[in-house]
């Protein structure tokens, strides 16, 4: 085989490969992020949420895309360059998907104005685009995780960070966080918490799950907590707050129905912290 054969046919692999996680990515846009398409609270605040606050989510969206694109892109990233490309295609898949599905859901019509129309597909493309990129890693195949790359101790935390955001943007919209948050009293937040902080530890390092972090013999239980769970579950209560904040759930809360909300949305944010660690 002459070298001219060989890098076509290398090329034309390359090309498969990123067609490949393409589709993966347009099924995990689908499968993560389609309950969030068909939230009403969702389509609403596509229409009122402060505009500040809607732009800030998408800028947030970026840098994230690309820190994950880095960790599992479409294809074997080997610079920034490819991670950059990656966030970029991802983005474009959750703006596309997001803008088919609302359409043929008769979510998005010709009498809306602009800014509600840009609003309904940009606020629906974040979890979208995060899902498209999740897709490689949920939706690839066995070749492709040996491929995945070790992970420093702040990756770990931005890896939990990720998990955090994804599943607080499927509950922080929702009526029922505000309902449970002025049904619930401190103690109910404080047992909350305890559950949140035992199964988030237990989920990673207790149960042998695929992918999970389980701990030797000879270390201690205390260091992945201490080291783990703990900041995990920081992260998750911060990215909680920063959730509620951009959806204006908070209001003019108190204090302490500020922290009963943070706690609240931080319980299945902080399971989705702990399934980030299994499963990117």
């Amino acid at each position: 085989m002459t070298d001219d054969a060989a890098s076509a046919e290398s090329d034309q692999s390359e090309f498969s490969r990123f067609l490949t996680g393409l589709a993966r990515g347009v099924a995990g846009a689908l499968f993560f992020a389609l309950p969030m398409l068909m939230t009403m609270e969702m389509w609403y605040l596509g229409f009122y949420m402060a505009r500040e606050r809607l732009l800030l989510l998408v800028i947030l969206n970026i840098p994230l895309l690309v820190l994950l694109a880095h960790r599992i892109g479409f294809e074997k990233t080997v610079s920034w360059r490819d991670a950059v490309r990656d966030a970029i295609v991802a983005y474009g898949i959750g703006i596309l998907t997001s803008a088919i599905v609302l359409a043929a859901l008769g979510l998005l019509r010709g009498d809306m104005s602009a800014s509600e129309l840009i609003g309904k597909i940009a606020l629906q493309s974040v979890p979208a685009s995060i899902g498209a990129m999740l897709g490689r890693s949920q939706l690839g195949d066995e070749d492709d995780d040996t491929e995945r790359k070790s992970t420093p101790y702040h990756s770990e935390l931005f890896l939990m960070g990720t998990g955090a955001l994804f599943l607080s943007l499927n509950i922080a919209p929702t009526d029922e966080m505000i309902v449970l948050s002025y049904k619930m009293t401190i103690w109910h937040a404080l047992v909350i918490s305890l559950i949140s902080i035992a199964l988030m530890h237990g989920l990673v390092y207790a149960v042998s799950f695929m992918g999970g972090h389980e701990l030797s013999p000879e270390t201690p239980w205390w260091h992945a907590f201490v080291r783990f769970t703990l900041p995990g579950y920081v992260v998750a209560l911060a990215v909680s707050m920063l959730t509620l904040w951009i959806f204006e759930r908070l209001g003019d809360s108190s204090a302490i129905e500020i922290m009963v909300s943070v706690i609240v949305l931080g319980f299945p944010a902080a399971l989705g912290a702990a399934g980030a660690r299994l499963i990117l």
